[in-house]
């Protein structure tokens, strides 16, 4: 853990460099390493075919975050992480939103480990 998952309207892919976003935002989650375990980051990307913006009058785009994570982590220390991210998530989308209507929105998400499976031996080259 974490895992980011970024939902994104399909009038937008074109001009959102998916890769480079998601190379930036493991990045910012690599910075925290006291935080997070490297061999634990992943991150994806959903491309929106089917939504509707407000009333659906103008070309209106938007772009949704989720960083889930495992519970136990500081509020100091989320609040760090979530802070980090979104402002790189501004600097990264500050072209586009500059030229039409857009979105940007992140949420966190806590959850515990009842119900939570897990194997990864990524872990192992990091150590």
């Amino acid at each position: 853990m974490p895992h980011i998952i970024v939902e994104y309207t399909d009038n937008i892919k074109d001009e959102i460099q998916i890769g480079e976003l998601l190379k930036k935002m493991n990045d910012v989650l690599i910075s925290f390493p006291t935080i997070f375990p490297i061999g634990g980051i992943r991150s994806r990307a959903i491309e929106l075919k089917h939504y509707r913006v407000a009333d659906g009058s103008e070309d209106d785009a938007f772009v949704h975050a989720l960083l889930k994570m495992g519970a136990g982590r500081n509020e100091p220390d989320k609040t760090k992480v979530c802070e980090k991210l979104f402002a790189m998530m501004e600097a990264h989308f500050a072209p586009l939103f500059s030229k039409r209507y857009l979105a940007l929105s992140m949420e966190l998400v806590e959850f515990g480990e009842s119900g939570t499976y897990k194997k990864n031996n990524i872990h192992d080259r990091y150590k």
